[in-house]
């Protein structure tokens, strides 16, 4: 995806935007991927956090942290598209079973049971587990970022690791969370 064109802005906040993307864009499709699961959705939203950042630049580039600003857009895109989805799931009688699937086989990929087990937490808990793990980010980053206190970061990363720890085991949560996977 290129930036898009802006509407007559100042030459330095169109060049400053678009380097913004350069540098951002996958960063953020990859923070809506983990937070979705979905590839083509993870696009979508970052796309629309970027365009929302434009429409706001002069806010954004005012901020002290504009990283952080649009991990947080980007979250609350996904919030938005999450109760949407269980909305309409809801509505049509068909709200998908969140019985943990167990495997046997050590030799199943291990990234598609991880991907399962996030998918099977709650919305807080999982965007916490990924920015902290997955994003390396600071528990002041990531309450930043979710628009939430430190001690939430902190209790809900906690919670979220330790359901992790039963869906997929003691070693593989603990890898999880060193950086091995």
């Amino acid at each position: 995806m290129t930036a898009p064109e802006p509407p007559g802005e100042l030459p330095g906040a169109e060049a400053e935007f678009h380097a913004f993307f350069d540098r951002h864009y996958a960063e953020l499709a990859r923070l809506a991927h983990l937070l979705t699961g979905e590839t083509d959705a993870a696009d979508d939203l970052a796309a629309d956090a970027m365009l929302a950042l434009w429409h706001r630049w002069d806010r954004v580039r005012a901020a002290g942290h504009p990283a952080a600003y649009a991990r947080g857009v980007v979250a609350n895109l996904v919030r938005t598209r999450i109760r949407g989805t269980v909305r309409e799931r809801r509505r049509v009688a068909a709200f998908w079973d969140r019985r943990p699937e167990h495997t046997e086989d050590p030799d199943v990929p291990a990234v598609l049971d991880v991907r399962t087990a996030l998918r099977a937490l709650p919305f807080r808990k999982r965007a916490c587990v990924v920015l902290r793990h997955a994003f390396d980010l600071s528990e002041r980053d990531t309450a930043r970022a979710l628009g939430i206190s430190v001690g939430t970061v902190k209790s809900q990363t906690s919670k979220g690791m330790a359901e992790l720890q039963r869906l997929l085991g003691d070693g593989a949560a603990t890898a999880l969370a060193s950086g091995r996977r």
